[in-house]
């Protein structure tokens, strides 16, 4: 097992970070890449942006992973003193039925909760199974004597605070992870840990690369500036979406040739599945029917690149999900040569 990638996997999925409250993740990362002689630069959106010289620098590579996760706010607070969330990123409110969380007031003093149907109790609602899980019924129950709107206020919280649920991460004798956030943690520990070892081995890429940690994914932005001129091919590391009529599995690497936004472009993928053939990558192509990654956001924002989309298969997506480290481990062998590859 990859120990070095799902340990710091483990270490990102704890560090909460749903979109729009990303400093302390962004800081750890950039922090950790200082230790090996990166000088990263914090752009105004807060993404980290690390260039890495290459032979070439009038063609430039850029690749991303995005560190943001889904989330919640404090939509109100409710006259029993519960919260009321409103939703960061596309879920569903039935996933995190149950799940402890933690509210992140102003001050910087965090609250832990749980994350209920207010009509839970079957001994009370006859409706506590077939009642609609959505904004009006779901609640945040604070592990506070609160028993007013006044009294929770009184603790500091307030409409707009972050809320952030429990990883719960795992990992097991067989070679699993499982987790929230794994997407897109997974790829975020996998071009860090590509980065500590280009360091340690001294090699030089062939093309100066731009290694982008993203923080806005979640809600359609990521990656979509900071782009130099120079960049010819755009490579976004994020998960691999399973499910009926999906190719993807957790036990190799995924390379996406359409989403949501049309197809990534034909000659990346082509390079990426020769690579794949010469190199003995197990890889699967597939297509993801609703789904958007950085590089789908740069082609949006008019980016004269080639854009591909590559990651770890990852069961359950934007819910509890699961991987195993046999994707893993396809997936950094297939950004490694990629990397030290010459363009497609």
């Amino acid at each position: 097992m990859n120990q070095s990638t799902i340990e710091l996997t483990e270490t990102l999925t704890n560090m909460p970070s749903p979109t729009g409250s990303t400093t302390e993740i962004i800081s750890f990362i950039d922090s950790l890449l200082k230790e090996y002689g990166y000088q990263g630069k914090i752009n105004r959106k807060g993404s980290l942006i690390v260039t890495v010289p290459g032979k070439d620098d009038n063609n430039h590579r850029f690749i991303t992973a995005h560190i943001d996760t889904l989330g919640a706010m404090v939509r109100a607070i409710k006259p029993d003193g519960r919260l009321k969330l409103d939703l960061i990123g596309g879920f569903k409110y039935n996933s995190i039925e149950g799940e402890y969380c933690t509210i992140h007031t102003q001050s910087g003093k965090n609250y832990t909760g749980t994350i209920l149907m207010h009509q839970t109790s079957v001994h009370v609602y006859k409706d506590a199974g077939t009642a609609e899980r959505n904004q009006d019924n779901m609640e945040v129950r604070i592990d506070e004597k609160t028993f007013s709107d006044k009294d929770t206020e009184k603790l500091g919280i307030q409409v707009g605070d972050f809320i952030s649920f429990d990883p719960r991460t795992e990992i097991t004798p067989s070679g699993f992870i499982k987790s929230r956030h794994l997407d897109d943690k997974v790829s975020a520990a996998i071009l860090i840990q590509f980065l500590v070892n280009l360091k340690k081995e001294q090699q030089e890429l062939p093309y100066t690369t731009h290694f982008f940690f993203s923080n806005n994914e979640e809600i359609g932005y990521g990656g979509n500036s900071n782009i130099d001129e120079r960049v010819v091919e755009y490579l976004a590391v994020d998960m691999g979406a399973m499910g009926d009529d999906q190719q993807t599995d957790e036990y190799t690497v995924s390379i996406c040739v359409k989403d949501a936004s049309g197809p990534y472009h034909l000659g990346l993928r082509n390079h990426f599945v020769e690579l794949c053939k010469k190199d003995n990558i197990p890889y699967q192509l597939d297509i993801y029917p609703f789904y958007g990654s950085d590089a789908s956001a740069a082609m949006r924002a008019g980016a004269d690149v080639k854009h591909g989309l590559i990651g770890a298969g990852i069961e359950a997506s934007h819910a509890f999900e699961r991987t195993h480290n046999d994707s893993i481990v396809a997936t950094e062998q297939l950004v490694t040569k990629y990397l030290f590859s010459e363009f497609s």
